[in-house]
């Protein structure tokens, strides 16, 4: 191939691909608007009415300021997950014992379903609340997402089964997100119908925003990554003042982070 033809060839790639060039330089500086010290094992995040949510010990609690509301179940081990998307029914699950406990915004026990029990066999590796009195529900014995109505009692598989293992997944009230051993991204809706919304970044840690964008960090730094409506790619690093940290947490352009000491909360605008 000619001299001329390689540069050619040069510009055309350059021009398919501009968005990935120009994420090199992009920088996203959040302002830092609160530091509080943490003491606890898991920060799990915050609520609008100022309440944060941790575990401690095994202990789930509910805390702003000398208002502490406190659950504890030494019978079912320790906590897995969380979902704290309806303060009104927030869902623990306890692997240990395929159970998941529904609390109120007191942290009362609403229910305790043990899936074991089942009529039809589930055991359950990813979990979090859907709509209409409903859970997510993945089912490690078929390998397909389900819903679970936990007032009837009543299971039933909406999704065809996995080819891959799941390496992480998040959940809101209309949508199961995930993301495949292979970093292969997917949704599905509560009709079962799966989108493939791409491949991301290799990463330590994760938090979907939506379908077109989330933030993941690798080597302790935090990156922003956003798939316009034009399908343009643009990775933004956000520049924290934490050299290290234990996770992260978004919700409502507020990030946190966590280290072994403190959350700091940052005020961060995305492009």
């Amino acid at each position: 191939m000619t001299k001329k033809a390689l540069t050619f060839l040069f510009f055309i790639l350059i021009a398919g691909f501009p968005s990935i060039l120009l994420a090199q330089n992009l920088k996203i500086n959040p302002v830092s608007i609160s530091q509080t010290v943490l003491n606890a094992d898991t920060f799990l995040g915050y609520d609008s009415f100022g309440f944060i949510y941790q575990i401690n010990n095994n202990v789930f609690s509910k805390i702003k300021g000398k208002e502490v509301f406190e659950y504890k179940n030494v019978s079912l081990g320790s906590i897995t997950r969380t979902d704290l998307q309806n303060p009104l029914k927030m869902v623990l699950y306890y692997e240990d014992f395929n159970t998941v406990v529904l609390l109120d915004n007191q942290l009362n026990k609403i229910t305790e379903i043990n899936f074991t029990l089942n009529t039809i066999p589930i055991v359950v590796s990813a979990i979090g609340m859907s709509t209409q009195n409903q859970l997510w529900i993945y089912n490690a014995l078929n390998q397909q997402i389900g819903l679970f109505d936990y007032l009837k009692n009543e299971y039933k598989t909406i999704s065809i089964p996995f080819t891959e293992p799941i390496k992480y997944y998040h959940t809101d009230f209309n949508t199961f997100y995930w993301i495949d051993k292979k970093n292969n991204w997917f949704s599905c809706d509560l009709f079962g119908k799966i989108t493939s919304l791409g491949n991301v970044q290799d990463f330590d840690k994760m938090e979907i925003i939506d379908a077109q964008k989330y933030i993941f960090s690798k080597g302790n730094h935090l990156y922003l990554r956003d798939i316009s409506k034009e399908k343009t790619e643009v990775i933004s690093e956000i520049e924290i003042l934490q050299k290290s940290f234990d996770n992260f947490y978004y919700k409502d352009q507020i990030l946190s982070i966590f280290t072994a000491k403190e959350i700091v909360n940052y005020k961060i605008v995305t492009p």
